[in-house]
């Protein structure tokens, strides 16, 4: 059976190894979980999941293994017909209905009822309520309504069950979907370099533990330079226009930037980098920034994230006076490549869906101009950039 729940995991793209597989069956023999679903859930998600994001996945492929089946140990030994659970008709159940429905009674009086249902019941049932089945007031099956119950199959929607294995608790942590300020965080966490800095001391628990067990248990205590977030990032917004319907998800890693780093600056342009910058997102013109200043200011140790959809005239890059918002003497490109080439490193996230980049000219050219480091504002984008910014790999191909 662990065979197949292994590769039923790598099937759904985790990436879990044989050695985790061994913990995991040592942890069994040790008797860590019991005949029991939840318990079985619990440590195997702890022994073969390495990574915060990948619960998703889990809870996905844990669904899959057990066919749907997820309210029910092995104890039941039934298995119910996938004809029984076809939702034909949707009922509407009004205030009055719902409030002469009564649950039953808590988790082991459900069980012990479903375990009499699957013994008796010998064909399908619709709108009931009592039998496993679809749109009635059962407490066994889905689409219809009931207080508290156990949802078998169905996408669920009352929000009720007391039991059910194929709600996913961590869907907004899988790196394949829309991004969020707590997965993004996860993202940028990678990013954050700690150095020993300064004169402040924190205590070395390890040393004072290994001092003081040679000192015969006299306690020796041991201190160290306090240890402080060295990384130093600058990230350039592009806002206004196109821009207006990605804000939302901006602000969200705007959010999760501010909180991750301690040398963090921000700064504004529309569609292009050109001779100014802006601290405000109004954009007032005497409260630009001169981009001279902003190379001279920081250092070429600083991580730059450019974050914007890449969309807009060819000109706007290529022609000198090309800004449609003031006089730029020179091109964009220049002043782009001037400001590029003074960091280290740096990398563009475009919130743009990646199928549609294609679409448009300028996305290609700016791939070009930041020699492939572009990537889709997703989580696994994220990945992809914070790994380019730490110098694990420089370019990313679109498949």
């Amino acid at each position: 059976m662990l065979i197949r729940f292994f590769s039923t995991l790598r099937q759904h793209g985790l990436k879990v190894t044989p050695k985790e597989l061994l913990t995991l069956h040592e942890a069994l023999r040790a008797g860590l979980s019991r005949f029991d679903m939840d318990e079985f859930y619990l440590l195997a998600r702890l022994c073969l999941v390495k990574d915060e994001t990948q619960y998703d996945r889990f809870d996905q492929a844990f669904q899959h293994f057990y066919q749907g089946l997820e309210a029910m140990p092995d104890p039941l030994g039934s298995e119910i017909p996938a004809d029984w659970l076809r939702l034909e008709l949707e009922r509407h159940f009004s205030a009055e209905e719902r409030a002469r429905i009564e649950a039953m009674g808590g988790p082991e009086a459900l069980m012990k009822a479903l375990e009499e249902r699957l013994k008796e019941q010998q064909e399908r049932h619709q709108g009931g309520n009592r039998w496993i089945g679809t749109g009635g007031t059962s407490p066994f099956g889905h689409g219809g309504y009931n207080p508290g119950g156990v949802r078998i199959g169905g996408p669920g929607g009352q929000q009720r069950a007391i039991k059910v294995w194929q709600q996913r608790q961590y869907r907004n942590l899988d790196d394949s979907t829309e991004i969020g300020t707590r997965n993004i965080k996860l993202a940028l966490r990678k990013l954050r370099r700690f150095a020993r800095t300064g004169a402040h001391e924190e205590l070395n628990l390890d040393d004072t533990i290994r001092c003081t067990a040679r000192n015969a248990g006299l306690l020796d205590i041991r201190t160290q330079p306090e240890r402080h977030n060295a990384v130093k990032v600058l990230v350039f917004f592009d806002i206004g226009g196109s821009m207006d319907s990605h804000v939302k998800v901006c602000e969200t890693l705007f959010s999760a930037c501010r909180s991750e780093f301690k040398h963090l600056e921000h700064f504004y342009f529309h569609n292009f980098i050109y001779d100014h910058l802006w601290k405000d997102a109004h954009m007032l013109r005497h409260q630009s920034i001169a981009l001279e200043n902003i190379t001279r200011t920081y250092s070429p140790d600083y991580k730059v994230i450019f974050v914007g959809d890449a969309s807009m005239a060819p000109y706007e890059i290529s022609a000198a006076y090309g800004s449609i918002d003031f006089m730029n003497t020179r091109p964009g490109r220049v002043c782009f490549e001037h400001l590029k080439q003074h960091f280290a490193r740096s990398v563009w996230l475009n919130p743009t869906p990646e199928p549609y980049w294609h679409y448009t000219q300028t996305i290609g050219t700016i791939r070009q101009l930041m020699e492939g480091r572009m990537f889709p504002l997703t989580v696994q984008g994220l990945d992809k950039a914070i790994a380019c910014l730490l110098g694990k790999n420089n370019t990313y191909t679109t498949e």
